[in-house]
């Protein structure tokens, strides 16, 4: 009994450090962490992207949904950097974690998935998957620090439910095609996330928005 509340002691300890560590790291230096961080989910998507494009056969390729239905297409957000400098702060990170916090299903979706894919899609998808997941994570985490410092504007998530169910199909072309749809709008959703958070960088930097 007193070994367990020692260790307990020590986990509490453990916590109260990195909460007051992470509390002492200024914001700018957690917005170049977190853009770090944006920057290689970004890059993952987009290498996981390509490499479904070579395995897409071409009659997924006329099949593919528009990017207009992606299950995140309701939220309003930037166009482009002028349109992103325009918006405040808080509004720009609160988008940011709408936009992660929406993929925390469809993620899922993928991971359990990947190795249903037909040969030979799925022999490095599922591992470069499962890199992501840990990158999404990791970035979700440091969001939620910097939105606790940002105030509550910053900590305001819009929901963006995803309806597109577990099973991705059933035959290759199918299984192929919605696979690579989902990919598709994550990646592009990376993409966003990772400008919004470059501009904040930016921002923090107080470098001139011509600059950014």
């Amino acid at each position: 009994m007193a070994h367990r509340k020692t260790n307990g002691s020590k986990l509490f300890m453990t916590v109260l450090y990195v909460v007051a560590a992470c509390g002492a790291v200024p914001i700018s230096d957690l917005l170049d962490r977190a853009s770090q961080r944006s920057d290689t989910l970004h890059s993952l998507s987009t290498m996981l992207t390509h490499e479904l494009d070579s395995q897409l056969p071409a009659l997924g390729r006329v099949i593919l949904p528009r990017p207009s239905m992606c299950h995140t297409s309701s939220l309003q957000t930037p166009i482009d950097k002028e349109q992103a400098l325009q918006v405040s702060e808080s509004e720009l990170l609160s988008l940011a974690r709408s936009l992660l916090q929406a993929w925390m299903e469809p993620l899922l979706v993928l991971s359990a998935s990947a190795n249903t894919l037909p040969q030979p899609a799925h022999s490095t998808i599922s591992n470069k998957i499962q890199e992501l997941q840990e990158h999404y994570k990791s970035l979700g985490d440091g969001l939620d620090i910097l939105s606790g410092k940002m105030g509550p504007a910053a900590q305001t998530i819009s929901s963006l439910p995803y309806r597109g169910g577990n099973d991705i199909g059933q035959d290759r072309i199918s299984q192929l095609t919605n696979f690579h749809f989902l990919m598709s709008c994550f990646r592009r959703d990376s993409h966003k996330i990772d400008s919004f958070l470059k501009v904040l960088r930016c921002r923090a930097a107080k470098v001139q928005p011509e600059m950014c």
